[in-house]
């Protein structure tokens, strides 16, 4: 089986979506990138995650090609090949479901940065962009996009997207970020939040580079 360690990755960060709160079902999609190979290794569509085998988990090309996998991958393939395409610093996706986030995303509104965790964002804010229809390169292309330096974005109307150099830390920045979503949609009833200035963060932000600084990706 092609690329066995990095689809027993992927297969068991599923579970840990779903362990973790972040994901229920099927919905929500993870991968990896593989740069000696070239490929993302990608979470398949409409299999709960509790029975996700490696097997069954997608080996894709960056032109979209499928070589090997039992079940058809995600059908937010596209929205993780953008990011393996253009940002060399990027070596994981993962799109959750997840309550609050989904809950802000459905109401339009950025993640703000009232509490030290907005630097697992990588940036001053989680921007928001409107909904675009699931799956489509539409979709791919705002998300992106909106991203820029960061390390994740809200899909409006439909969840969060976060990257990162790898899975486990990826996965610890959509965790960090739902619970951050938490207290921004809590703020927001309460009439908002304090926003911390960029030098009170300064901290926090060097604080998460030590946690995992970036290597650099093999194009």
């Amino acid at each position: 089986m092609l690329l066995l360690e990095a689809r027993q990755q992927v297969s068991h960060y599923g579970r840990e979506m779903l362990r973790r709160g972040l994901a229920s079902g099927s919905f929500g999609n993870l991968s990896v990138y593989v740069p000696e190979a070239k490929v993302m290794v990608i979470s398949p569509s409409e299999l709960e995650y509790d029975q996700v085998s490696p097997q069954d988990v997608s080996v894709v090309t960056m032109d979209g090609v499928v070589l090997d996998g039992t079940r058809k991958p995600s059908g937010e393939a596209d929205l993780h090949r953008v990011f393996y395409q253009r940002d060399p610093e990027v070596g994981a996706v993962v799109h959750t479901h997840s309550t609050y986030a989904t809950l802000m995303a459905c109401l339009g509104l950025p993640l703000q940065p009232i509490h030290y965790l907005i630097a697992y964002a990588g940036a001053m804010e989680v921007p928001c962009i409107p909904y675009y229809p699931f799956g489509t390169m539409e979709l791919a292309q705002a998300a992106y996009q909106a991203k820029g330096q960061g390390r994740a974005v809200l899909l409006g109307g439909h969840g969060l997207v976060c990257t990162g150099p790898d899975l486990p830390f990826t996965m610890d920045v959509a965790q960090q970020l739902e619970f951050l979503a938490q207290l921004c949609y809590r703020a927001h009833l309460a009439g908002g939040g304090v926003k911390l200035t960029a030098q009170q963060l300064e901290s926090a932000f060097e604080a998460v580079k030590r946690h995992h600084t970036p290597t650099e990706r093999k194009s």
